[in-house]
């Protein structure tokens, strides 16, 4: 009898684990919203609203990620993964809230497309790993095709994904005016750091945080 009620407890829990859904997004956005964004000139940190913000981005990322470490220790299918990433890019890439909220959900989006694209090819499987490559793909091509050097960023997250090191040495730290691509290399640097601190994630079944 032992035997076997050990054997039940190490069956995958599927249904112990908890993504990411609309209530966690509206209390970002509710924290995000009640956030004061006044610099104090008495300090050299970052304003708290923006402090929040990274910390909102981050939330996604790993909740994102959780998804594609389940799918590679075999608790998930392809497609049951694929699924459940369908899902919370749904609550994440949904219509920006109108008034002050707005132009914020819409900065902290953009980086998104990276990240749910290269998880998506990671999943799907063919993708680039020529990272060099795809940076100098991605930097030409920005103004020019946007889709194209999205392209190039979604790879370079999903080689990221497959173990991949990248992309600190290749975020400028004194860009003025960076581009979208290069806030697309800065999503993939923080995927890298993501996955490392996830990497014993899912040691136990129904580990949610």
């Amino acid at each position: 009898m032992a035997k076997k009620a050990s054997k039940k407890e190490e069956e995958p829990l599927k249904l112990f684990y908890i993504f990411y859904n609309q209530e966690r997004w509206d209390n970002w956005l509710k924290t995000l919203s009640e956030a004061s964004f006044e610099a104090d000139p008495k300090s050299d940190d970052l304003p708290e609203g923006f402090r929040i913000l990274d910390g909102f981005s981050v939330d996604i990322t790993l909740s994102v990620l959780k998804v594609i470490k389940l799918y590679q220790n075999k608790r998930y299918s392809r497609d049951e993964a694929l699924d459940k990433l369908s899902q919370i890019e749904a609550i994440v890439m949904s219509a920006s809230p109108e008034g002050d909220l707005e132009e914020l959900v819409g900065i902290l989006q953009l980086p998104k497309l990276a990240l749910f694209g290269g998880c998506r090819k990671y999943l799907e499987g063919g993708f680039d790993k020529d990272i060099k490559t795809l940076i100098k793909t991605g930097r030409d091509k920005i103004e020019k095709d946007m889709e194209l050097a999205l392209e190039a960023a979604a790879n370079i997250a999903a080689a990221v994904m497959d173990g991949a090191a990248c992309c600190g040495k290749y975020v400028k730290d004194d860009l003025e005016n960076p581009t979208l691509f290069d806030e697309w290399l800065i999503e993939c640097e923080r995927i890298n750091e993501a996955m490392t601190s996830l990497k014993n994630f899912d040691e136990s079944a129904g580990d949610d945080e």
